[in-house]
């Protein structure tokens, strides 16, 4: 197994500010989901621009959602055939249109 890389006090420190950072920026996310101030539709045309976006996981996604939870959450990926652990930038195309008709309904 390869090592951890050695890091400075300095670059620890900035890792660490940066991973707070994007914390907030994910949670800021999802609770404007549970607002309805967000759609999935504009977190699926967001995720090819910003990276904050794309690499939240669709399963979180869901879950933030209005009237989803865990299981109802889990039950759409399991009917749409997608991995509980796809991040919004890993979709394929096919997926992202299955996704976004499920919420057109």
């Amino acid at each position: 197994m390869p090592k951890p890389p050695i890091l400075s006090e300095e670059q620890r420190k900035a890792a660490l500010e940066k991973s707070v950072e994007v914390r907030k920026i994910r949670a800021e996310i999802k609770m404007k989901l549970k607002l309805g101030t967000l759609s999935i539709e504009e977190i699926i045309d967001r995720s090819a621009k910003d990276e904050n976006y794309g690499k939240l996981k669709l399963k979180s996604v869901l879950e933030s959602l209005p009237g989803f939870g865990k299981k109802k959450a889990e039950l759409l990926l399991e009917k749409l055939a997608i991995s509980d652990t796809k991040r919004i930038q890993g979709l394929g195309v096919k997926q992202k249109e299955d996704l976004l008709e499920e919420f057109r309904q």
